[in-house]
C-alpha cells in the first residue's frame, strides 16, 4: 500500500513538473492568414516540433488587439509576441521609420531581409523598442509598393496631382511630392475606404492587394511606380524572452530563419505567381511610366526625404545620419 502510494505521489509530481513546463505565448497579428503572416505561422509550427509541445504560439487574428496598438499590448505584457507596421505609430518607433524611406533601392525580398535583420541588431534601434519593452525578432519583407486605383488612370506622373491616396510613411510623401494626398489608414479599413470613395487609389504589395479587396473593385495598377515598401517587424516582449528556459529561448530564436526562407520562398513563389492572373481575371489595366518619368521622381523624392528624416531624428536623441548611412552602405553593398 505504502508502495502504491509513492507511486501514485510519484506519478502526480512528474505530472506537476511537465506542466509547469509547457509554455503557451500569444501572439498578436491582424487580418486573416495571408502571405505576410507565413513566417509567424511557420515559427510556431517549428517552435511545436523542436519542443514536443512544450512550447506553444497562440496566433490571435485580431482578438488580441488593433493592429495600431500591438506595440502597446508587448509594452504592457498583455501578449509575449505581435507584428505591426512602423508607419502605424511612427512616433513610437522612429528608428525603424529609416526602412520606409522613399527609393532606397531594395530590389528583392532577400534584400530587404537582410538589410532589416542588420538594422534591427543596431544598439540604437535596440533601445528605441526597449522603451516599450519590445525586441525586434524578424522583419516581415514585402515587395516595392505599388497603386491599385478607381477612375481616371495617371497615365503620367503629373496625373497624380489631386488624386487621394491610401499611402503610409515614405511612400506617403513620394505621393505628397507628386501632388497626390496621401491618407494613413490600416490595411483593414483600406477596402470600405476605396468602396466608399474616401480615397481613390491604395498603395499596397501585391498580397495585400488581393487580401484586401482591392483588386476586386480596382481598374488600373501601376507596374513600376516602386515608391518604396513599409517594415513590419514581429516583436518579442523582453521579459517574457527571458523567462524562458534556455531550450525554449533556443527553439524559439533558432528556428526564425528556417521562418524568413519559408515565408520568402512562399511570397516569391506562390504570392507572385497569383498576381498577374488575378490581374488579368479582373480586367485590371496596367500602367507604366517612363524611365524619364522615373528618375525625375526619384530625384524630387529621395534626397530630401531622407535629409528631412536626418535632421527629424537627431532631434529625436537618435544617431539618425549613421542610422541612414548604414542602411544605404547595406544596400550598396548587397
Amino acid at each position: 500500500m505504502k508502495l502504491l502510494r509513492t507511486t501514485v505521489l510519484a506519478a502526480v509530481s512528474l505530472a506537476i513538473v511537465g506542466e509547469a513546463a509547457a509554455t503557451e505565448w500569444n501572439v498578436s497579428l491582424w487580418g486573416k492568414r495571408r502571405a505576410f503572416t507565413e513566417h509567424v505561422e511557420k515559427l510556431a509550427e517549428l517552435v511545436d516540433q523542436k519542443t514536443g509541445g512544450e512550447f506553444t504560439l497562440n496566433i490571435s487574428y485580431g482578438g488580441l488587439s488593433k493592429n495600431k496598438e500591438n506595440l502597446d499590448g508587448i509594452s504592457i505584457g498583455a501578449f509575449e509576441m505581435a507584428q505591426f507596421c512602423a508607419g502605424y505609430h511612427r512616433d513610437k518607433n522612429p528608428s525603424l521609420t529609416v526602412l520606409e524611406l522613399p527609393f532606397l533601392g531594395v530590389d528583392s525580398l532577400e534584400e530587404e531581409r537582410y538589410v532589416s535583420q542588420s538594422l534591427y541588431r543596431h544598439p540604437a534601434v535596440m533601445k528605441d523598442l526597449a522603451r516599450w519593452n519590445a525586441l525586434a525578432i524578424m522583419p516581415s519583407p514585402l515587395p516595392q509598393y505599388n497603386i491599385v486605383g478607381v477612375g481616371d488612370a495617371p497615365q503620367t506622373l503629373a496625373d497624380f496631382a489631386g488624386l487621394s491616396v491610401r499611402a503610409t510613411g515614405g511612400i506617403g510623401k513620394a505621393m505628397k511630392a507628386v501632388d497626390a494626398v496621401p491618407t494613413s489608414m490600416t490595411a483593414s479599413e483600406v477596402r470600405q475606404a476605396l468602396d466608399s470613395g474616401v480615397v481613390k487609389a491604395v498603395a499596397f504589395a501585391p498580397h495585400a492587394h488581393m487580401s484586401f479587396g482591392t483588386v476586386e473593385t480596382g481598374e488600373w495598377w501601376t507596374t513600376n511606380l516602386n515608391p518604396g515598401t513599409v517594415n513590419c517587424p514581429v516583436v518579442v516582449n523582453i521579459d517574457a524572452l527571458n523567462s524562458l528556459s534556455d531550450a525554449h529561448r533556443d527553439a524559439l530564436m533558432g528556428s526564425i530563419n528556417e521562418a524568413l526562407d519559408h515565408y520568402i520562398a512562399s511570397y516569391n513563389g506562390k504570392t507572385m505567381e497569383a498576381w498577374g492572373p488575378a490581374l488579368d481575371a479582373k480586367g485590371i489595366k496596367r500602367i507604366s511610366y517612363s524611365d524619364a518619368e522615373l528618375a525625375a521622381f526619384r530625384d524630387k523624392v529621395a534626397g530630401p526625404a531622407a535629409q528631412n528624416w536626418v535632421v527629424d531624428n537627431n532631434k529625436r536623441g537618435l544617431p539618425a545620419q549613421e542610422l541612414y548611412d548604414m542602411v544605404t552602405k547595406l544596400i550598396a553593398e548587397y
